[in-house]
């Protein structure tokens, strides 16, 4: 066994795993400060205390299905460490795919020149997490 070639093959996937980890931390703070930041619109406040999120009303359905929205992202920044590199490869590029559509309806209604920028740069993000996901280097030892 060539251990020259394995510890390439561990240290390759290591920095992918690094790369991948710091672009999904830096997409949820961008994700939670748009969002934190639309708080500040005039009448989101007052929507919020009487019930509405955009044309949602809140409810326990709606709070587990932001939960999940925020938590699927925050795990993969510890999946892209630990997930070995063939699965962390097509999770990153699934789950980044998904997120791509849902960054942007978060700009239906109301938007203001925050969000899109917000929108712009969480999209570049996750453009980023699949093209590092897609050339990961495939090598075998």
């Amino acid at each position: 066994m060539n251990t020259g070639k394995t510890q390439q093959n561990l240290l390759e996937d290591l920095r992918v795993n690094m790369k991948l980890a710091a672009l999904w931390a830096s997409f949820m703070f961008l994700y939670i400060y748009v969002d934190y930041f639309h708080l500040y619109m005039p009448g989101s406040l007052q929507d919020m205390l009487a019930g509405k999120v955009f044309t949602f009303d809140v409810s326990q359905t709606f709070l587990v299905i932001s939960l999940i929205s925020v938590s699927i992202p925050a795990i993969m920044i510890s999946l892209s460490v630990i997930l070995p590199a063939n699965a962390n490869r097509l999770t990153n590029i699934i789950i980044a795919a998904i997120y791509i559509p849902y960054s942007l309806f978060n700009l239906a209604g109301l938007a203001w020149i925050h969000m899109y920028i917000g929108a712009a740069i969480e999209v570049a993000l996750l453009l980023l997490i699949i093209n590092f996901a897609l050339k990961w280097p495939r090598i075998n030892s």
